[in-house]
């Protein structure tokens, strides 16, 4: 039931507002863009949140009064949060529609000014309006709430703003002109309001709007093309839906207007297409800009291969398969192995072959000077990838934060990290659909503590690659290198024994590189060249490091 549905009384102190015509227009278009019936997604957050405004606004009885003499507290104050583009103010807007209430926007940039007093007045003044359009239902939107009440008030004029908007708000509870009023405020995070707000009586109730899932997606993506007037079949919506890993509200609604734009049409190819042009803004704070590594650019590893689609593709691709056979899937895989034998390659081909976000950092750079901070900045990593779950988190390098912690060294900012990275993959915050791969040249400096089951409970060793795997590689790196006929790789391939694949390329490299020193016109790189290069580039991965991995593999087996 809204307020639509009701009948009014007007009586001497009712006020009459006259619309123009282009006024008129513009709140048409108001009722149509923004309509409950166009936020899709989050059905439940909007059934919850009308319960609540029903109580506020008291649409199904008299508005409780905040007195608590009368019929005891009634929250005024809601606090939405989630990433950029989500949908808080199109949910907000639709709200403010749906109820037909007097809004209130308060414009953080407008509030401050550079004289004194100034800006509570300009605060004051928009809380003014509340009380003059009683007793109708007023909504006041604060978009960007950390910003007006921040978590850090290091100045003196974000302090004395902060402590007049808390007033203000406590002053809907002692007035009974605010009985019709609710307060609600939007923010990116959560952690950056001020605490003082999130007590009770202010800004009792709070809300998270998720980065979709595919189904929210669907239902997101139907309700923009009805919008746009067009109707696909439902297996073109659900087969864009289920690889928009990541995408919110906003991304969807740029895709299908790129759709429109790009190709002047809209259909299932054409989303496709466009999604080579919209990315995840969930992902661009943290994506790495990854190449579009697949497995045919990595030569051999056919059995490792195969261990990482068991392990990491098919849990999230046939889920249903392994609930039916009672199968709980790995959560965390280590790969060990030799400098430059395509750990690093191997997981970006995972995550692009399976359509998975990746999420990738090196040990060393969750590091920082200040306290607190690099175990918030795992806090972060693990929530942005549960935001845009299904995905792959990747550490590079993981035995520089996951190194053997010692009795001596408790309290140092590695032991806190890998401290908070262990809770983290303990699953405080369910890691669904979250597949956490690590990679090391030294295994043996690993703290125990991570390879327990349901941490990194799986360990692949990546070899050096043997005959057929290195006549695989020379044949995918000398694709794009003209050769002559003299050329042989079976040779190379018997000369290079011990050599990574890393070094098989340079070596491919280097003998481009001394055939483009003979003349800037040579067309085709001779046998000379490699055997230049064959003599320079020398396997560098020790005997006593091989013995090392083989020994680690025996202990964890």
């Amino acid at each position: 039931m809204s307020l639509s549905d009701r009948m009014f009384v007007i009586i001497n102190s009712t006020k009459f507002a006259l619309l123009d015509g282009t006024k008129a227009a513009q709140h048409g278009h108001q009722q149509r863009m923004y309509s409950l019936l166009n936020v899709g997604g989050v059905d439940a957050t909007i059934a919850e949140l009308k319960e609540l405004l029903n109580v506020a606004y008291g649409i199904d009885n008299e508005p409780a009064s905040s007195n608590p003499e009368n019929n005891g507290t009634v929250s005024r104050g809601i606090l939405l949060s989630g990433v950029s583009g989500v949908g808080k103010t199109m949910l907000v807007n639709a709200l403010a529609t749906h109820y037909q209430c007097h809004v209130v926007r308060l414009n953080c940039s407008e509030v401050f000014s550079k004289f004194y007093g100034e800006s509570e007045a300009n605060v004051s003044r928009q809380f003014a309006e509340v009380f003059e359009v009683h007793p109708k239902c007023a909504m006041v939107i604060v978009e960007e709430l950390h910003n007006l009440c921040p978590k850090s008030t290091a100045t003196d004029i974000v302090k004395r703003i902060s402590q007049h908007f808390l007033n203000l708000l406590d002053s809907l509870h002692g007035d009974v002109r605010g009985n019709r009023t609710v307060v609600i405020g939007t923010t990116d995070n959560v952690d950056n309001v001020n605490p003082l707000l999130r007590r009770g009586g202010r800004m009792d109730y709070e809300f998270e709007l998720p980065v979709p899932d595919a189904i929210a997606r669907e239902a997101i993506l139907q309700r923009i093309l009805n919008r746009y007037g067009q109707t696909l079949p439902v297996e073109d919506v659900r087969a864009v839906a289920r690889i928009t890993h990541g995408y919110v509200g906003a991304d969807l609604e740029n895709l299908v207007s790129k759709s429109a734009s790009s190709y002047k049409t809209i259909d299932g190819d054409s989303l496709m297409a466009a999604l080579q042009h919209v990315k995840a803004s969930a992902m661009r704070e943290i994506m790495i800009e990854c190449p579009n590594v697949r497995w045919t650019d990595i030569g051999g590893q056919d059995e490792l291969k195969l261990t990482l689609r068991q392990i990491i593709d098919w849990p999230i691709h046939h889920p249903e398969v392994f609930e039916r056979l009672g199968i709980k899937p790995p959560r965390g895989l280590l790969m060990f192995g030799p400098p430059g034998c395509s750990k690093t390659m191997i997981a970006k081909a995972i995550a692009t072959e399976s359509r998975l976000n990746f999420l990738s950092i090196k040990g060393s750079e969750l590091f920082s000077m200040w306290v607190g901070e690099s175990e918030r900045a795992v806090r972060d990593l693990f929530r942005r990838a549960r935001q845009v779950a299904p995905s792959i988190i990747f550490f590079d390098e993981i035995d520089a934060i996951g190194g053997e912690r010692s009795a001596e060294s408790g309290s140092s900012v590695k032991e806190r990290v890998l401290a908070q990275l262990l809770t983290e993959m303990d699953g405080v915050s369910v890691l669904k659909d979250v597949r956490i791969v690590a990679a090391t040249n030294r295994p043996d400096l690993i703290d125990r503590a991570l390879m327990r089951p349901g941490r990194l409970d799986r360990i692949v060793y990546v070899r050096l690659p043997d005959n057929a795997a290195r006549e695989e590689i020379f044949r995918i790196k000398l694709k794009s290198i003209p050769t002559a006929a003299n050329v042989d790789i079976a040779e190379l391939v018997r000369r290079t024994a011990g050599c990574s694949g890393s070094e098989i390329e340079a070596i491919c490299q280097e003998a481009a590189l001394k055939g483009l020193e003979s003349s800037f016109d040579v067309q085709q790189i001779e046998w000379v060249h490699f055997e230049h290069a064959l003599a320079l580039v020398r396997p560098r991965t020790s005997p006593d490091l091989l013995r090392l991995y083989d020994e680690y593999l025996k202990q964890h087996q």
